[in-house]
């Protein structure tokens, strides 16, 4: 897997190719190409480049897909027995970009770009590619369900059925609610 870290609006962030990151606001519009130059490292495969603090000659190549606003933040400041209150709401400008490739001495490493450099890899793809084969359709079967018996109620049943209900339940002769006796001297 390839990435990079880069410094972009103060902030370092880890990035993919075919990848959306929201960053601090660029002064860029919509649809158009950046190109970030702060790549403090790149891993690409597992053969790392640590830049002391950049990366010589690394770029990463993105689009601006557009320009946003995050979630709003809540500042409350208040003074303790002096009733002074403020309440004040902040959403920070961002950008989203969709990073295409991670390029290293003017050759794209990983992403988009590094696709159409080379074609032949992709041509070699398609013509393996296995040729469409029609499955042959299915047979129906149909299967005829047999038509339930259902059993005549028992005597039971019927006998549940038309016992009359009383109104209160039946008391449990069984239980008892006595207090437990008080003890006694031979108790102790």
């Amino acid at each position: 897997m390839t990435y990079a870290i880069v410094e972009t609006g103060g902030k370092q962030l880890r990035v993919e190719p075919g990848r959306f990151y929201d960053i601090e606001r660029l002064p860029v519009e919509a649809e158009e190409q950046v190109t970030l130059d702060q790549v403090l490292f790149v891993n690409n495969d597992g053969e790392a480049l640590v830049g002391q603090p950049l990366v010589a000659g690394a770029t990463v190549t993105g689009t601006v897909v557009s320009h946003l606003r995050g979630r709003k933040v809540i500042v409350y400041k208040m003074k303790p027995k002096k009733k002074t209150r403020k309440k004040r709401g902040h959403r920070q400008e961002l950008t989203r970009l969709m990073i295409d490739s991670i390029q290293l001495n003017g050759q794209a490493i990983a992403g988009a770009a590094k696709a159409t450099e080379s074609p032949g890899t992709a041509k070699v793809k398609s013509e393996a590619a296995p040729a469409v084969v029609e499955a042959p359709e299915p047979e129906v079967v149909a299967v005829v369900a047999e038509p339930e018996t259902v059993a005549p109620p028992s005597q039971e049943k019927s006998t549940k059925a038309s016992k009359p209900k009383s109104a209160a339940p039946p008391v449990a002769e069984a239980t008892s609610t006595t207090t437990p006796a008080a003890p006694t001297e031979a108790d102790n």
